[in-house]
């Protein structure tokens, strides 16, 4: 009996703790400990990485550093190479969708200081990439007809809004870029600005809950895939996220941050959990090095992963215990 009841207060302890689920060839996840498994989301969907993921390691006493992986040779971070959703950077990718590769910088890449001016010479055309890619890509986005945040690479997603355009617009539905297309996108569009070039976040962010619009809270939109950290109504930050495979889903509801972990280490799968700010027992934002990688064909075990690390180490140093998190759908 006393064994019982240490095992069953063992269990409780260790459920502190996240871990990636991988998505498997046939669409479902791969089982983890205890057989979890299933996402809750399209293994499809947005199938982003950056280029330049990092892997997290953990010493001997608990802290972690990161090892860095394919994607950084090229000297900057990578955008995704999938064009369903993808990360600001100044170097765009090229490569086939739902994978990455590094690519040197576009030589038109607009300067954020003096602004984007359209870049000359050809039209963008299927398999290119850079920020002729990009403009584009916002474009399409203005009519509607792209709905995610530009990645600078010209892929089956892309190719298909260019179609619709096309159709919309009388022009033979080839899914290409000829002078014609390009000509008429640019005479029905605006003039895409740094920020609509390179957004924030892959997908634009959901419409705040009322919950978040008084107070310090960590918006979090399961719809748009995104966390807004926002003051008083005023979002100050906002960044890409991901949650819970199916068995395993992210609470929603109205939470706290009850404690945070700089350096944490899942005590029940031994995986790093870097900037961890917890607010329903063993579930917490955190950064995720396989987010980072692999996009959306993984998930996590209710965690909230984010991926760029610049943006919750920010976020980690700005948030309070006590500060409020807001999930919603």
């Amino acid at each position: 009996m006393v064994a019982a009841g240490l095992l069953a207060l063992t269990a409780t302890t260790v459920t502190a703790g996240c871990r990636a689920v991988s998505v498997d060839p046939a669409g479902g996840a791969a089982a983890g400990p205890g057989g979890l498994g299933g996402l809750s989301r399209s293994q499809g969907e947005q199938g982003d990485a950056e280029g330049a993921g990092t892997a997290e390691t953990s010493d001997a006493s608990g802290t972690s550093g990161t090892a860095d992986t394919a994607g950084a040779a090229a000297g900057g971070r990578s955008a995704a190479g999938r064009d369903g959703g993808g990360s600001p950077s100044r170097t765009d990718s090229a490569g086939p969708e739902g994978g990455s590769g590094s690519g040197a910088a576009h030589p038109t890449a607009p300067d954020r200081r003096s602004g984007y001016a359209p870049a000359p010479g050809p039209v963008p055309a299927p398999g290119a990439h850079g920020v002729l890619v990009r403009e584009l890509q916002a474009r399409l986005a203005e009519l509607k007809l792209f709905d995610h945040g530009p990645t600078g690479y010209y892929g089956s997603v892309t190719a298909a809004a260019v179609a619709s355009f096309q159709g919309r617009s009388g022009l033979p539905r080839t899914g290409g870029t000829d002078s014609a297309t390009w000509r008429a996108l640019r005479d029905r569009t605006r003039q895409p600005t740094w920020t609509q070039l390179y957004p924030p976040t892959s997908r634009p962010v959901a419409a705040p809950d009322p919950r978040c619009l008084t107070g310090r809270v960590l918006c979090i939109s399961k719809s748009s895939d995104t966390l807004a950290w926002m003051i008083d109504g005023r979002v100050i930050s906002a960044m890409d996220v991901r949650f819970g495979a199916q068995y395993t889903p992210t609470r929603e509801g109205a939470f706290r941050i009850t404690f945070k972990s700089r350096h944490h280490v899942s005590t029940l799968y031994r995986t790093a959990m870097p900037y961890a700010m917890f607010f329903s027992g063993g579930q917490a934002v955190h950064y995720s090095a396989d987010f980072a990688a692999r996009g959306y064909h993984g998930a996590s075990h209710g965690c909230v992963n984010v991926r760029d690390r610049t943006k919750i180490a920010a976020l980690f140093a700005e948030v309070r215990t006590g500060d409020r998190v807001v999930v919603y759908k």
